[in-house]
């Protein structure tokens, strides 16, 4: 499913965030957004998923508006994960990953058999299903992580966001989410983007890379064409060593130091 932003203009209240940007986010790929804090990486993904309304321009799925979607059918075709979700206190890992069949639930109606087989197949995948009757509390950053993940694939939906899902990770927890968001995106064919911090993380994990300063994207394309010394001068105001992977081609920022 095809996510295409034309003249998009976005704000909070009166304050002008992004005033005008036009993006085509490829099908079937993951797409991470990078940039410097505040720059509208996170209302740009609000904004597809409708959190905030848009001021100006449109916004489409397939070629449809999502102007003209329902809540509940937005919810068929996209799923989010924002920033440090709030876990409800004393729920468990299954009931967590149910909440997102809620979607496909009628008037009061429980869950049918189709929906616990989805939300056992969404704990199987993200490799949460032995922690199934734990409490998502007790469970440590990687593996809330990968609930929240779960209860996202649980939506079977084509589109996935995601609003930087390594922050506070350890190394090896932050390798953990992206393998498994790349493992995801080879088997479902899930369209992915992901707002992102971490520049060698993007260079390695994303097939096609946003940059974006000031809510105005500055460059996209894939890693190995766009993260380069000039546009990271440009994007981060930063002097950066890059080298490339010797197997995989794409770039590695091996150090680097504020313009002078």
């Amino acid at each position: 499913m095809g996510i295409e932003i034309k003249n998009l203009q976005a704000a909070y209240e009166d304050r002008v965030v992004i005033p005008c940007a036009n993006l085509t986010i490829p099908e079937e790929k993951i797409t991470m957004m990078i940039g410097q804090n505040g720059c509208g990486k996170s209302t740009l993904l609000k904004s597809i998923a409708r959190i905030i309304p848009i001021k100006k321009g449109e916004i489409f799925l397939d070629g449809i508006s999502t102007k003209s979607i329902s809540s509940k059918m937005l919810a068929k075709k996209l799923a989010v994960l924002p920033q440090s979700p709030i876990v409800p206190e004393g729920i468990t890992v299954k009931n967590l990953v149910g909440f997102g069949r809620f979607p496909y639930q009628k008037a009061l109606s429980g869950l049918t058999k189709e929906d616990y087989e989805i939300i056992e197949w969404a704990m199987n995948k993200t490799g949460v299903y032995e922690l199934r009757e734990r409490k998502v509390e007790e469970l440590s950053g990687g593996q809330r992580q990968r609930v929240w993940i779960s209860l996202a694939l649980a939506q079977r939906t084509e589109i996935l966001l995601l609003d930087e899902p390594t922050t506070y990770l350890d190394m090896a927890h932050q390798l953990e989410i992206l393998e498994l968001l790349q493992k995801l995106n080879e088997e479902e064919k899930t369209t992915i983007v992901v707002v992102i911090h971490e520049l060698n993380h993007a260079s390695k994990f994303a097939d096609y890379v946003v940059g974006m300063k000031q809510g105005e994207i500055l460059f996209k394309g894939a890693p190995k064409d766009v993260i380069c010394e000039e546009n990271l001068r440009e994007l981060y105001e930063i002097e950066a060593v890059l080298m490339k992977n010797e197997t995989k081609g794409y770039p590695v920022c091996v150090d680097y130091s504020l313009l002078r």
